[in-house]
C-alpha cells in the first residue's frame, strides 16, 4: 500500500479513505455503511479502507490517531477529515460536492 498510496490519493475521482483497525467496534459499524456508499455511488467515488496496524507508515505520515478517521481526497488534496462513525446520509451530503459526472 505503502507506494500505491500516493498515486490512490491523486486521482480525479474522489477516495474515500476508511483509516480503521480489526479491534475497533466503531470501525465495524461504519463497515456496512461505506458499503452502502460504495454500491449507491458506484464509479463515481473510490471507497478504500486502510489497516492503522498493518500501515503504519501511513498512518503516522497523516496523523491519525483515532479511529475511525474518514478522509476524502480529490486530486492529490484532502476536502475532508474526521473521526467517528458517520452516518449515511450524512456522508453523502459530504461526498456530493466532490462527485464526477461520470
Amino acid at each position: 500500500m505503502k507506494g500505491n498510496f500516493n498515486k490512490l490519493i491523486n486521482s480525479e475521482t474522489p477516495v474515500l479513505i476508511d483509516f480503521s483497525a480489526e479491534w475497533c467496534q466503531p470501525c465495524k459499524v461504519q463497515a456496512p455503511i461505506l458499503k452502502d456508499i460504495a454500491v449507491e455511488l458506484g464509479n463515481k467515488i473510490r471507497v478504500v479502507k486502510i489497516d492503522v496496524d498493518q500501515n503504519r507508515e501511513i498512518a503516522s505520515r497523516y496523523q491519525i490517531q483515532g479511529v475511525p478517521t474518514l478522509a476524502v481526497y480529490k486530486n492529490g488534496n484532502m476536502v475532508y477529515r474526521q473521526s467517528g462513525v458517520h452516518q449515511k446520509t450524512q456522508l453523502l451530503s459530504i461526498l456530493q460536492p466532490h462527485l464526477s459526472d461520470r
